[in-house]
């Protein structure tokens, strides 16, 4: 019979340190959804009159976005192979594009919190960096590897990152052409550009997950957070419409496409909210008819930012078309948000500590 040998006790920066690397060592590529989500419940409070907790997130998800950056950085250095088998990887590679929304959202905020558009465009250029980056060495990799996954194990709602990605940049690019009038028509070329592209990815992966939904057999475990990215992926499409539709002034081969415009943001939102009803119905049938553990999981925050991008996108689109009739639905539509933010945060601080308490009662000598 063999005893499990105790881990070397250490002084206590010692230990604080262990606990840091491992925490490196571990950290999903899709972290930076917390970012995407406190981003854009910041921006959703802001339009629904909630303003001091929008800057408060404001603040909040610079710490959080720059945390994350020195998180992934000293990853790539310090755990060189963890990150190269994450970004090769069919279920977990597609998280790695909260990189790009998460950098998007963030400029988009320093736009509306700070008229700061110095950082949105070191941002926004930033993400173009990333986009090119992620979206051809994931994609050509999954294209080229020889050993790859089942459908029904390698994709999830995480692969629609990558539209929510596209969007993110799609959503900025709108916003920074309201800005430098020399530069209007490039920069919402290129936004509508990416708006198309993104509407385009949908197709192809919304086709393979509701396959993947309807024909293999499904578990609780299998409904991971991330198919919330359903809904969101369709939410930040109908936001970037929206921004389009406003820009159509600006940009005469966009006024020439308004009808066009007009039809797609609303097939885009109508598809969204078909989403919502069956998100929910399916997270009651894995925790309350299946029993399924609901404790904290990273992946949550893939959760929140569909409904934070929500509330904003049937804002920003009631606004655009003049259909107000339909901004009943963000007025209550932010308390879901806010409430989504708050479970998920206090989740995220109550596993933080309970773990670094188990670490330091196994490595931390007194």
């Amino acid at each position: 019979m063999t005893t499990k040998s105790k881990a070397p006790q250490q002084s206590l920066p010692k230990a604080l340190a262990g606990f840091f690397l491992q925490t490196i060592e571990k950290l999903p590529p899709s972290y930076f959804a917390m970012v995407m989500g406190t981003g854009i419940v910041s921006k959703a409070c802001h339009f629904l009159g909630f303003e001091i907790f929008a800057r408060v997130l404001f603040w909040l998800n610079i710490i959080f976005y720059i945390t994350l950056c020195l998180f992934f950085l000293l990853r790539i250095f310090l755990f060189r192979n963890n990150f190269l088998n994450d970004l090769f990887d069919h279920s977990r590679a597609p998280g790695f594009f909260t990189t790009v929304a998460a950098t998007s959202l963030l400029g988009s905020q320093f736009i509306m919190f700070s008229n700061n558009y110095l950082a949105a465009v070191i941002l926004w250029v930033f993400g173009i960096v990333l986009w090119l980056f992620f979206t051809y060495s994931i994609f050509t990799t999954f294209t080229v590897k020889e050993n790859k996954p089942s459908l029904s194990e390698g994709i999830n709602g995480s692969w629609l990152l990558a539209v929510v990605a596209t969007q993110a940049l799609a959503v900025l690019s709108a916003k920074l052409s309201m800005h430098f009038e020399e530069y209007k028509l490039t920069i919402n070329f290129f936004a509508f550009s990416m708006w198309l592209w993104g509407g385009m990815q949908y197709i192809w992966m919304i086709s393979l997950i509701f396959y993947r939904y309807t024909f293999f057999k499904f578990s609780p475990s299998d409904l991971s957070p991330p198919y919330w990215i359903n809904m969101g992926a369709m939410a930040i499409s109908t936001l970037a419409g929206s921004l389009l539709i406003i820009n159509t002034p600006d940009a005469p081969f966009l006024n020439s496409t308004l009808a066009f415009l007009k039809g797609f943001t609303i097939f885009y939102w109508a598809t969204g909210t078909w989403w919502i009803p069956m998100l929910f119905i399916l997270a009651f049938w894995r925790h309350v008819y299946k029993r399924f553990p609901l404790t904290y999981d990273p992946l949550y925050w893939g959760a929140v930012f569909p409904l934070g991008m929500y509330t904003v996108a049937t804002y920003e689109m009631s606004e655009a078309m003049n259909l107000h009739f339909l901004s009943i639905i963000p007025k209550y539509f932010i308390y879901i948000a806010l409430v989504a933010w708050t479970a998920v945060m206090t989740g995220f601080l109550s596993n933080w500590i309970t773990e670094l308490k188990l670490y330091l009662s196994e490595h931390y000598k007194k």
